[in-house]
């Protein structure tokens, strides 16, 4: 059986760049944030049992309206965790369904080149409880907070203080660090090729 690594880290961490240099590898990816999306336009349940919580304005001609969703949960906790009990166990059925699929269509291809474990991105695997267990192991993508800001500054219209904002309401480094197994220092100091091939040896030989 295919193992999963649960790859996570902060807004500018890193992460996203990281997964795709697995990828390049021949991992196979879930990206929860997308696969999410999806699961908003193709499971009309959800749609309902997400209505039934937020309301009718959910919808616009049948299509969940983000922004709309966003407004509400994210200055009411109770909507938040409500909505959460909803989406994120549609999320892990979908991602072991597409881990399940992986895994036989690998089953064609089992040869030495072959890597032996998928990855699930996820910027809040650890932040949410819902999602623990998922995976197998997890990597947390580090870098120092100045570096960050810069990133998304550099590719969004974010200020300075916005990014901060955003920054405040995640998980820091260090409370990341403390439930990973593996860590991968994102900074343009410490090379990142050598890192990621370490991590891929080690989930290979679990």
């Amino acid at each position: 059986m295919m193992r999963a690594l649960a790859v996570t880290g902060g807004i500018g961490s890193g992460k996203s760049f990281v997964v795709q240099m697995f990828a390049a590898m021949g991992v196979p990816v879930y990206d929860a944030d997308s696969r999410t999306k999806g699961l908003y336009a193709s499971d009309p349940e959800l749609l309902s049992r997400l209505q039934d919580i937020l309301g009718d304005e959910l919808l616009q001609d049948g299509v969940l309206d983000r922004r709309y969703m966003a407004s509400r949960i994210f200055s009411d906790r109770r909507l938040l965790l409500d909505v959460e009990a909803e989406v994120f166990p549609r999320v892990i059925d979908d991602f072991r369904k597409w881990k399940d699929n992986t895994e036989r269509m690998r089953a064609v291809e089992c040869h030495s080149s072959v890597p032996g474990f998928v990855i699930l991105e996820s910027a809040v695997y650890l932040e949410k409880p819902l999602l623990a267990g998922t995976a197998d192991r997890v990597l947390t993508v580090v870098c120092p907070q100045d570096v960050r800001v810069e990133r998304v500054m550099l590719r969004s219209s974010m200020s300075r203080e916005e990014v901060l904002e955003r920054m405040a309401n995640q998980w820091d480094d260090g409370r990341r660090t403390t439930l990973s197994d593996f860590i991968i220092v994102s900074d343009f100091r410490h090379p990142l090729l050598p890192q990621v091939w370490e991590v891929y040896n080690k989930m290979n030989s679990i």
